[in-house]
């Protein structure tokens, strides 16, 4: 049996979600919005080798960045609010999105937690020209973007922009345009406006092109991408191998990969959490509320038909200090009587010092690959 070929699409809209994992966080604490929040490791800027996985545009306005060691992010904002990575938080929204964007039928291969691709219109396979875009075809296009960042604000909460193109990488950069826009956060990038656009740009605005490989090229003399369209095939070839150099000249013309790979997307687990008007300090109150998170939550892992085997409790203070723990089940169930005990125990395992201001509640299901990690602490 021959195996599929992941089929050409005559669009490619790259979805990417504005500063994630701060905005779900915000999501679950309203009070973030318009602060400084940093987002990495345990949530403690004083640990060495921790480092930022997300900041807020606040913190980056300050010059913090992804990839930054915590301690320089806190030396620069001792001030920002500090929050511990919840990739099990993020597993549940960046799931709750992909979902959204299955909802409008288009196949979507997804790249990460806050980026995956669409495929619009399939091309034939006998079809190796491709065809330039009209204006009409652009209106539809976009009015497919919009409705799709529509909907991932009204379903999800979350802001997006979307880059339109005929491939991946150059729906990738278009992204980075869009991202710019004051307006719309849609931008289209096609061979109509590619030499306009990115022509006097510096090679390492393509997509791909690193630090290393902008610096062998300044070395041959190649600084923008109209040098390096200038450059011939064979040349390239020569200096960087054939599968580098031929990618570089595809790339530098605007080429790329149409192709669009569906995968399942199996949903790891579920979680609610519920942020309190005011901060809770008593704990029989932090039961009750944590019993009915578990009960909403329950109810939507038994609308899909799956099966629970761990519950974590997470909670925030009112210092926004957070903390997660966790519990396996004794066994696989979908029986609240099993799992509310579990959850109250957790809770009770807290050292409760100061007011808590979010709950949350987790339960992990079961999938092919049930995630046999320790518990949490």
């Amino acid at each position: 049996m021959v195996a599929d070929t992941p089929l050409r699409y005559r669009w490619l809209l790259h979805v990417d979600l504005d500063q994630f994992q701060v905005s779900v966080e915000r999501l679950r604490s309203p009070e973030l919005v318009d602060v400084a929040v940093i987002v990495g490791g345990n949530g403690d800027p004083t640990e060495a080798r921790k480092v930022v996985t997300c900041a807020s545009y606040e913190a980056r306005d300050a010059g913090v960045r992804a990839g930054m060691p915590l301690r320089a992010a806190h030396r620069k904002l001792p001030d920002a609010v500090y929050l511990p990575l919840d990739i099990p938080a993020y597993d549940v929204a960046s799931g709750e999105v992909m979902s959204v964007l299955r909802s409008f039928g288009h196949p979507v291969e997804v790249w990460g937690w806050d980026e995956a691709y669409v495929g619009i219109e399939p091309v034939p396979a006998d079809d190796t020209v491709g065809t330039v875009g009209t204006d009409t075809d652009d209106e539809r296009i976009r009015r497919i973007a919009d409705e799709i960042r529509a909907a991932i604000l009204g379903r999800n909460g979350l802001a997006s922009s979307i880059g339109i193109s005929d491939n991946k990488q150059r729906a990738k950069m278009a992204t980075g345009f869009a991202k710019k826009s004051a307006d719309d956060k849609v931008f289209l990038l096609d061979s109509r406006n590619w030499l306009e656009l990115m022509g006097d740009g510096p090679c390492r605005d393509l997509w791909s092109v690193g630090p290393k490989t902008a610096a062998k090229l300044a070395a041959q003399g190649v600084d923008t991408v109209n040098q390096l369209i200038a450059t011939s095939r064979e040349g390239l070839i020569e200096t960087f191998g054939p599968h580098q150099g031929n990618w570089l000249y595809v790339l530098c013309r605007g080429g790329g990969d149409s192709t669009i790979t569906e995968e399942p997307w199996p949903a790891r687990s579920h979680s609610k959490s519920r942020t309190f008007p005011v901060d809770l300090v008593d704990q029989e109150e932090m039961r009750r509320a944590a019993k009915v998170l578990a009960r909403d939550v329950l109810d939507q892992v038994l609308a899909e038909e799956r099966v629970v085997f761990r519950v974590a409790v997470t909670l925030r203070t009112s210092t926004f200090f957070t903390r997660t723990k966790s519990r396996k089940l004794a066994g696989p169930t979908t029986v609240y009587d099993h799992i509310e005990p579990i959850v109250v125990s957790l809770l009770d395992d807290f050292e409760l010092d100061r007011p808590v201001r979010l709950l949350g509640v987790r339960l992990d299901l079961v999938t092919d690959e049930t995630d046999e990690a320790e518990d949490e602490s």
